[in-house]
């Protein structure tokens, strides 16, 4: 069984913004996705697809691409991606860690 360590942030303050302020559900679930991803391989930078997303989180690749376009606006996500390929790579950022 994977064990995660998540940030008492990501459900006290991040979940309650997400969800409920700014009516985005799915971009809190993709963000727990990647960011759980991130926390088991010890990295920043998470490669997944959209349709690994997809079927990760139970969304339609449409909602995780625009889950993933708000979470880059929320700066939640580094707007660079290194590749277009089937996996680009997305830096899980982490504003309230300094």
């Amino acid at each position: 069984m994977k064990r995660y360590s998540i940030d008492a942030y990501v459900v006290d303050v991040l979940l309650p913004d997400l969800v409920g302020h700014d009516r985005k559900p799915a971009a809190f679930l993709v963000y727990l996705c990647l960011l759980c991803e991130s926390e088991q391989r010890r990295t920043p930078t998470v490669g997944l697809s959209l349709q690994e997303l997809a079927t990760r989180t139970g969304l339609a690749k449409s909602t995780v691409q625009a889950a993933i376009r708000h979470l880059k606006r929320r700066k939640l996500l580094n707007p660079a991606v290194k590749s277009t390929t089937a996996a680009p790579l997305r830096r899980v950022e982490r504003p309230w860690v300094r």
